[in-house]
């Protein structure tokens, strides 16, 4: 019985072809546009330009005591941008699409992108060092430097890559354009969610939006790889079943047949030696084995039923029973 993961994916029928994005002209365009805001918000924060002191107003005024009534539903809201649980689900998804279409892309593919996710957003975080609102020292200042991790906004970055990768996968325009919606809904609700629990500057959430923007922009460069690597995980899936067909028994035992140390019948148990002669209930004797010895000797012969002396069925077989005498 096969207990692969791989084994399901061969009892369906062969889906139809599925076309990996391309970098069109329009996509070129779009990423230099992004990449170009992504500078700029950069910049903007570095100089301690306006923007900062749009930060400092924005977090001065306090969103999340303005309308307190939001803040119960948003604090469940805004899991839709951490890492773990977004990541799992969409991992579920993904796997049922690479089960029904007989393929590991999506699911490689959202690897593919949580690895540039990680990579490119940990690496600025860590390189800035900005500290959020709540443990900002000075007024006005960008807090650069100071060994915090919050520029840009890893919830926001997430949630636009891991939503984003579900319209990014679609197979038809219609479904493309659906969840390109939704995942801009959920994308900018979890950014805006983030400045009004004030967790994060404005600046964050913007680099943020731009930094998730980028690695979905620039995914279908990284389509040869992940081409490659589905076919690398396939042939080695091949070369395991091919193990395993080589170790299963070629020529299975025939029902009934001899078993492994068992010889023909009437030979040793064993299988090596003489075979012996099989005894039976016409012989004149038995043959019994002398432990000391080790060699068979003839016991008493014991008569045959057809040569016992017939029994008379009549009479009573019980001795006749003696009564003691009547006294006078």
């Amino acid at each position: 019985m096969r207990t692969d993961i791989f084994a399901r994916l061969d009892r369906e029928p062969e889906p139809p072809k599925i076309e990996t994005p391309r970098m069109s002209r329009t996509r070129k365009a779009l990423l230099g546009g992004t990449l170009a805001f992504y500078l700029a918000i950069v910049v903007a924060v570095l100089a301690s330009s306006w923007l900062v002191t749009l930060d400092w107003k924005v977090m001065l005024f306090r969103p999340y005591q303005q309308w307190p009534g939001l803040h119960a539903f948003l604090d469940y809201f805004v899991v839709l941008g951490q890492r773990g649980p977004t990541a799992v689900m969409i991992a579920a998804w993904l796997g049922w699409r690479s089960w029904r279409q007989h393929t590991l892309r999506p699911l490689l593919a959202l690897g593919a992108a949580l690895l540039l996710l990680n990579v490119t957003v940990g690496a600025v975080k860590l390189g800035l060092g900005r500290l959020g609102p709540h443990y900002a020292t000075r007024i006005g200042s960008a807090e650069l430097f100071a060994g915090g991790d919050i520029f840009p906004s890893g919830h926001t970055a997430n949630a636009v890559v891991t939503w984003g990768i579900l319209a990014y996968l679609a197979t038809t325009p219609r479904a493309r354009r659906y969840l390109s919606i939704l995942s801009s809904v959920v994308a900018l609700g979890v950014g805006a969610t983030t400045v009004y629990l004030g967790t994060h500057w404005l600046s964050d959430v913007l680099l943020g939006w731009a930094a998730g923007l980028l690695i979905l922009l620039g995914l279908p460069w990284f389509e040869p790889v992940i081409g490659r690597t589905e076919r690398a995980i396939f042939a080695v899936r091949e070369r395991w079943r091919a193990r395993r067909r080589a170790a299963a028994p070629s020529t299975p035992v025939a029902a009934g047949g001899p078993r492994p140390g068992q010889g023909p019948p009437g030979s040793s148990p064993d299988g090596e030696g003489p075979p012996r002669e099989p005894i039976t209930a016409g012989h004149a004797g038995l043959a019994t084995a002398n432990r000391s010895t080790g060699q068979l000797t003839q016991s008493r012969p014991h008569a045959l039923r057809a040569e016992r002396p017939p029994m008379t069925p009549g009479g009573n077989r019980r001795p006749a029973r003696s009564r003691p005498a009547a006294g006078g």
